[in-house]
């Protein structure tokens, strides 16, 4: 009796571990298996070169009021038979603020109005407002059309308390409108700043201040979350790199990973990688961004990546670089587009002009117009 005892024992408990087994294999197939680094190898990266390149300078595109005035930043997008352009200005050195274009066939520039405004108080953003769109639609073939999320569209922007030229320390913030092609200001939200160099969690790279960021919506969440958020850090003086962080509302955001995904300049702590922009090319996302003292003067690079987390960065021939009069000091802070068979690339121009805001494009349209 003992001995069959033993025996059903025994049954049970292999029929127990064979269960449990294939429960633990059930589950293990529904967890999504982390992507192993897959760097972009030297061929897609020069093809994407190729595709992107820009040789051909049409020139200044917006230029301040005055000669006291100065324009930075372009960000475009699409909506009905318009192009828009958000973009900031400074005048008499005092702190940006963020305006508003339009055009007809992304040459042709009329400047609308102011979006994003001084706020003259003591908030952390009284004196800089520098705005650029979020949720765009960052497929290379896409609509270039702004996304909805909440029934509202969104910008970033970096804010200061201080006047002067993006003066120390600036954090971001996130506005909304019901209607990005009116000329009406955009509305804060209350929580701002999401991101700030004065939070607890706040990484080594970017405790003196915040720039420039980029907002896309990855429906796939391939990191966990929907919205994903670029953005350069300063650690020091003329030393910024770029980061990420995540949200699932646009409101609240959480700092992806410790280190920075690109960056510049690090044998001398010393050189700046930042405005990026996102784009989507097949499988492979392209970062454009600006690179700026581990180089000669100012220019415009990219980097690729297959999981927006490992990016490498490319090598080979800037993007843009000065050349013309207009930007002979700088050529820098990318937005680029593709359109009709035509790559766009606008950037801020810093040259006998003073800061504008200029447009290189893959194909001479400045011949042909002049045809």
């Amino acid at each position: 009796m003992l001995k069959r005892f033993y025996l059903f024992a025994a049954v049970l408990f292999c029929a127990a571990n064979f269960i449990f087994a294939d429960e633990i294999n059930s589950v293990r197939a529904v967890i999504p298996a982390i992507p192993e680094t897959r760097l972009v190898d030297t061929n897609t990266m020069a093809q994407i070169y190729d595709e992107v390149k820009t040789p051909f300078k049409y020139g200044v595109v917006i230029q301040g009021a005055g000669t006291n005035e100065f324009v930075d930043c372009p960000s475009i997008f699409c909506s009905g038979d318009h192009w828009f352009m958000m973009y900031v200005a400074i005048t008499n050195k005092v702190g940006y603020q963020t305006f508003l274009a339009r055009s007809d066939d992304l040459l042709h520039w009329e400047k609308l109005g102011r979006i994003l405004s001084f706020t003259a108080t003591n908030l952390w953003d009284a004196w800089q407002e520098d705005g650029g769109i979020a949720l765009y639609d960052y497929r290379w073939d896409g609509t270039h059309e702004l996304e909805k999320f909440g029934g509202k569209f969104w910008l970033s922007y970096i804010g200061g308390a201080k006047q002067g030229y993006e003066t120390d320390p600036l954090s971001i913030g996130i506005a909304w409108t019901k209607n990005p092609t009116k000329v009406t200001e955009w509305s804060r939200l209350a929580e701002n700043p999401v991101l700030s160099p004065k939070q607890t969690d706040v990484r080594s790279f970017e405790r003196k201040t915040l720039y420039k960021s980029s907002i896309i919506h990855d429906e796939t969440k391939s990191l966990g979350w929907p919205f994903v958020m670029f953005y350069n850090g300063k650690y020091k003086n003329g030393f910024e790199r770029i980061g990420m962080a995540v949200s699932t509302n646009m409101v609240n955001w959480n700092r992806y990973g410790e280190n920075p995904v690109v960056a510049n300049g690090e044998a001398k702590t010393n050189g700046i990688t930042g405005d990026p922009q996102i784009v989507k090319m097949g499988d492979v996302w392209t970062m454009f961004y600006f690179g700026a003292g581990w180089k000669p003067k100012a220019f415009d690079t990219f980097a690729c990546s297959y999981d927006l987390v490992h990016w490498t960065k490319w090598t080979g021939q800037n993007l843009i670089e000065p050349s013309e009069p207009y930007d002979k000091t700088y050529a820098h802070k990318p937005w680029v587009l593709k359109w009709n068979g035509v790559v766009y690339h606008f950037y801020c121009a810093v040259g006998e002009q003073g800061r504008v805001i200029a447009l290189a494009t893959s194909r001479d349209l400045k011949t042909a117009t002049a045809r």
